[in-house]
């Protein structure tokens, strides 16, 4: 991706690539290892296990996926020698695997681990959240050594988007409680990287791998630091404690001026939205759903919150994906907002909140705390509310104390994923997934998106594809279950030592596998 000067104005909406600094107005950061790097993340992940879901995107630097993704997403093969063969029904991939690959535990990989990470993920007595991500895969097969083959229940057209899903080695994780055994907490696998420890809550080390089947990294020490608060990662990335961070824009913006150090901002599917859970009283009624989602300023919000680095959401789509639908565009109405509200009988009461039955129009709204953007976009969101006659009250907390609320309490919530429009519509949506985990976290109930996602997901044909994400997101305009804010550009400031960096348009879920370090396997010490 190419370079861009920044100036912290709002044309960072198109940034995709590199921004170069100018002279330095800070002294630069001590100097450090040419060999290691520091990366400062914000989340944490629960488990290192690709049983139990991590590292399900691909890029998890321990593990390797049968595909992975080039830096313009598109699929290439890693544990697999090539892409699948697919047959002419849709139902049957097949995969031959790269020979000579072995765990970091100098163990081989073959078919048999690929079947065993599959069939274990699929087994309901394993705790993995996103196990509905592979709702079509029927059965997997090892045909021996280096041949494996997925039959699906029915034409699945994104599945191969699936397999970048890291493969754990059966010889360890199947020898131990696939919820608890070390192996969680101990990865083996066939990445670039080693773990070599984890202190939760503070950071997780790891060492190249010498044995990596693609060669062995030259960054040889690599460190992701858990700091979950915008403001003291900044803080820690100026000392010159961290070599790299991801930042929300206006802490970003700090860092233009600094020689030492360049900005990188990846266009993703990123979005912020706010769940409207139907079992509350407020935000059940479907006309205080219409006229939130048009008493929302969206523009505003990507210019003040986000000095313009992002676009308006209206939908998990973003407006410039070959999916979105065109016309599904909402405007800032506040007008029309009162309207409806009018309509449906929410008067005004004497301080300026509506009432109904004797309800006040008045709900809370959860964010994650040390969470800038969430908090930002939350008090905004509040504050566009209040002018339609609505009271939100913003609360903070960790996702401990806002999952046990998500039944009756709004959140500012966010998702999004690049690789295919069916992985943010089927578990945002669909109403068989309502109040399953963070799925549909609003329990949204519409028959017509019910039938369009499923005839999205089931259909080879990218012409009736197109048509039933088109008709989800019109259902969506007229149907609101969530109010989508913004589209999220991911800004990211590092130290300006390697040579080999760029980033990849990414999903909401980012920090361990995203940002310039989704190929840090691939830097180089800039040559002096």
């Amino acid at each position: 991706m190419t370079a861009r000067n920044v100036r912290g104005a709002a044309g960072a909406a198109l940034a995709t690539a590199l921004i170069t600094g100018v002279t330095a107005c800070s002294h630069p950061p001590a100097p450090a290892a040419a060999d290691s790097a520091v990366v400062g993340i914000a989340i944490e992940p629960e488990t290192l296990s690709p049983l139990l879901g991590y590292g399900k995107d691909g890029n998890s630097k321990i593990f390797d996926g049968l595909l992975t993704h080039d830096a313009d997403m598109k699929l290439k093969p890693a544990l697999a020698e090539a892409l699948p063969e697919v047959s002419a029904d849709g139902r049957t991939y097949t995969y031959t695997l790269r020979r000579g690959v072995k765990f970091s535990d100098g163990e081989p990989f073959s078919a048999r681990d690929v079947e065993f990470t599959y069939r274990t993920i699929l087994d309901p007595r394993t705790n993995n959240g996103s196990r509905t991500e592979l709702d079509a895969l029927q059965s997997v097969t090892a045909q021996g050594a280096d041949r494996v083959v997925f039959t699906l229940k029915y034409p699945y057209a994104p599945f191969a988007e699936r397999t970048v899903l890291p493969i754990a080695p059966e010889h360890v994780a199947g020898r131990q409680d696939v919820n608890s055994g070390e192996f969680t907490t101990r990865p083996v696998g066939t990445g670039p990287y080693v773990l070599t420890g984890w202190s939760k809550g503070e950071k997780l080390s790891f060492k190249a791998n010498p044995g990596y089947w693609g060669g062995e990294p030259a960054v040889k020490h690599f460190t992701m630091a858990v700091i979950k608060d915008d403001d003291v990662r900044a803080t820690r990335l100026r000392s010159g404690e961290l070599d790299a961070a991801i930042l929300p824009p206006d802490l970003a913006r700090g860092f233009a001026r600094d020689g030492a150090r360049r900005t990188y901002a990846a266009r993703t599917f990123d979005y912020r939205d706010v769940t409207l859970p139907t079992q509350h009283p407020v935000t059940g009624d479907g006309a205080v759903r219409r006229a939130l989602d048009l008493a929302v300023d969206r523009k505003a919000m990507v210019e003040a919150l986000l000095d313009g680095a992002g676009k308006p959401a209206y939908g998990p789509v973003p407006t410039d994906s070959p999916w979105f639908a065109p016309g599904t565009e909402r405007p800032h109405d506040l007008d029309g907002a009162r309207r409806i509200l009018d309509g449906a009988g929410w008067k005004t009461g004497p301080d300026g909140i509506r009432v109904k039955d004797g309800v006040r129009a008045a709900f809370p709204l959860w964010y994650l705390s040390g969470d800038k953007i969430r908090q930002d976009h939350a008090l905004a969101f509040a504050s566009d509310a209040k002018k339609a006659g609505i009271e939100v009250k913003t609360e903070a907390g960790t996702w401990e104390v806002i999952e046990p609320r998500m039944r009756t309490d709004a959140v500012l919530a966010g998702g999004g994923s690049p690789a295919d429009p069916d992985f943010d519509q089927y578990q945002l949506l669909t109403s068989s997934l309502a109040g399953d985990g963070f799925n549909n976290m609003a329990r949204y109930a519409n028959p017509a998106v019910d039938r369009a996602v499923a005839e999205g997901r089931t259909s080879g044909d990218p012409a009736v594809r197109k048509a039933a994400y088109d008709t989800v997101q019109r259902e969506l305009a007229k149907d609101p279950g969530y109010v989508f804010l913004t589209h999220i550009d991911h800004l990211y400031v590092v130290s300006d030592r390697w040579d080999g960096l760029s980033t990849q348009v990414e999903p909401h879920d980012h920090g361990l596998g995203s940002g310039p370090w989704w190929n840090v396997e691939s830097w180089k010490p800039k040559q002096k």
